[in-house]
């Protein structure tokens, strides 16, 4: 052939293959790499370790820079001498190479018409190529595993009055006090469940195909659960009949005891939440239902799970947890739904965790709330109050920039015959209250009381709950202020799962508002550090080789205070 004095390897990539050449595509030598790369749509034995990032086109001949076969043999070029930032980018929309992104992602993550310069697209090629290199070379970032982005765990110094967080566990000084302690830890984490993913695949194109299988998916799902091992499980998608068959069982030979709700209607997938009996003890369990047959707003299929756990250790009084797992409606213009849907279950919460004293038990509120942080449906969460008054449905809950339609939410947002106040809790406990106030007031002053009574409800656009909740992470890298988040896939890597807690008085990691908690509640000790979009889609994004689902699993570890 034509290139006769080729190594044999080379030779057989064809005759017809030319690599386009321009000054971001420098080869080096010397430099060995370990990632390997798979040509897609050819034939297996095309497999080199060439990992990245230049346009390359369907006819490859050696490039001319190599001048005099005698100048390039004395080279001591080998393909896997290679160096990270010698990379071949193969211009297919449903990439097999690891790190890589297809353009319709690339496209999207700009959010933002393409109108970049030959100098902007060399400065993102050269930013590339470096994060190529930090990812080859930062070994404390990555695991041994390959494929896998190394998670930290992140403690919060206890003795100091501001939050600071550290890589290194705080040594307990007390013997005695540790004795005393209650510590656990909690996870939220949307596992996917197979027939969204199949149905929704245009997600995942990304991916290669034998990565998305259940078969492929499921043993890493739970080997993920097994080396974080947390003591309470709050898990979304769960497939009804994965549960039953494989899920539910694998999790009890783990330790943990399972409580499930399927989705109403068709949908084959619910909630499921998790305790290891070794640690806890179930006092009560209420499935959540947000579909009602009669109220027109209310009819999908979306469901939740409050559970309430007694702690197994020696305590001064029946100490309780509650514990609630929900994954709201998706669609960004729904808001409406979205937030009636959260009033039932803080009106669940709030006939579930109430104690002998009047107060609250301590809360842990996870789940999939389709809501990113900052926006209305989160500040609601975060501080117990909401003004909508104006507010646009599509602006709820902030998951559209620009959200299509402004239609402004109504005045209450649900009907009357819901039974739930726009404080959050059920009618029917808060008129007993109100009809035993009347009749002594009816008793004192008879001919003004029946006006009061009698007299209809004024409107108001300000929704309310009682519960001081924090949140277990902060949304951004404390360094860089860069956001962190929990999805990512070929659409769209933001922040819509959250961990919320009751935060004791003394919790340093609480958000400003939490200091006049309840008595007693809990202390977060640390959490399991989320990823930045750019630390994801070195690995290809979600789901991949060793992350099976499209989302980040969430964990923190929790000290329980009491009164």
């Amino acid at each position: 052939g034509r290139h006769s004095m080729l190594p044999r390897h080379v030779q057989r990539l064809g005759r017809d293959w030319i690599a386009h050449w321009n000054g971001s595509q420098v080869l080096g030598f010397n430099s060995p790499i370990s990632s390997c790369v798979r040509w897609a749509g050819h034939s297996p034995w095309a497999s080199f370790p060439l990992p990245v990032p230049v346009d390359f086109s369907a006819n490859w001949r050696l490039p001319p820079f190599f001048g005099p076969w005698r100048q390039f043999q004395n080279s001591n070029w080998q393909l896997e001498n290679f160096m990270q930032s010698s990379c071949f980018h193969l211009p297919y929309p449903s990439m097999k190479s690891e790190g890589e992104e297809p353009s319709t992602k690339k496209r999207r993550l700009g959010s933002q018409r393409d109108t970049s310069t030959p100098e902007e697209e060399t400065r993102v090629s050269n930013e590339k190529e470096a994060l190529c290199l930090s990812v080859a070379q930062d070994k404390e970032k990555h695991s041994s595993k390959k494929g896998t982005v190394k998670r930290h765990w992140e403690y919060f110094c206890q003795n100091s009055r501001t939050m600071k967080i550290s890589e290194k566990k705080e040594t307990d000084q007390s013997n005695t006090e540790s004795e005393a302690k209650f510590d656990f830890t909690v996870m939220s984490y949307n596992i996917l469940s197979q027939n969204l993913l199949e149905d929704n695949s245009h997600l995942y194109k990304h991916c290669r195909q034998r990565l998305l299988i259940w078969t492929y998916r499921f043993p890493n799902i739970l080997q993920e659960i097994k080396q974080l091992d947390a003591d309470v499980l709050c898990l979304q998608e769960v497939q009804e009949d994965h549960y039953r068959t494989e899920i539910k069982s694998s999790l009890e030979s783990l330790g943990y005891h399972c409580e499930y709700k399927m989705r109403t209607g068709r949908k084959p997938d619910g909630c499921a939440t998790c305790f290891k009996t070794s640690k806890f003890s179930l006092i009560s369990s209420k499935p959540v239902e947000f579909f009602r047959r009669d109220i027109p707003l209310l009819d999908r299929d979306n469901v939740g799970l409050v559970l309430l756990l007694q702690p197994k250790f020696h305590c001064k009084t029946n100490a309780a947890i509650c514990i609630a797992n929900t994954h709201l409606l998706y669609n960004p213009r729904r808001g409406d739904i979205k937030l009636t849907q959260l009033a039932i279950l803080l009106a669940e919460i709030a006939s579930v965790a109430p104690q002998k004293d009047g107060t609250f038990c301590p809360i842990i509120l996870c789940g999939d709330f389709n809501s990113v942080p900052g926006s209305p449906l989160y500040r609601f969460i975060k501080e117990g109050k909401l003004n909508y008054e104006g507010l646009a449905i599509g602006k709820v809950s902030g998951q559209e920039q620009f959200p299509r339609g402004q239609r402004i939410l109504p005045i209450p947002i649900w009907p009357k015959k819901l039974g739930i106040s726009q404080n959050c809790v059920y009618e029917i406990k808060q008129h007993q209250k109100e009809e035993k106030a009347g009749e002594k007031l009816e008793a004192a002053k008879p001919d003004n009381t029946q006006k009061i009574v009698i007299a209809p409800e004024k409107l108001s656009s300000k929704l309310r709950h009682h519960f001081k909740l924090s949140s277990v992470y902060s949304h951004y890298v404390p360094e860089t202020g860069i956001p962190e988040v929990t999805t990512c896939h070929s659409r769209s890597a933001v922040t819509v799962d959250y961990i919320f807690y009751s935060a004791a008085n003394n919790d340093t990691a609480a958000q400003p508002g939490a200091e006049d908690s309840f008595c007693g509640g809990l202390k977060l000790l640390g959490r399991l550090a989320l990823l930045t979009e750019k630390d994801i889609w070195t690995v290809n994004g979600l789901p991949n080789e060793n992350n099976s689902s499209d989302h980040l699993p969430l964990l923190a570890k929790f000290r329980l205070i009491e009164c």
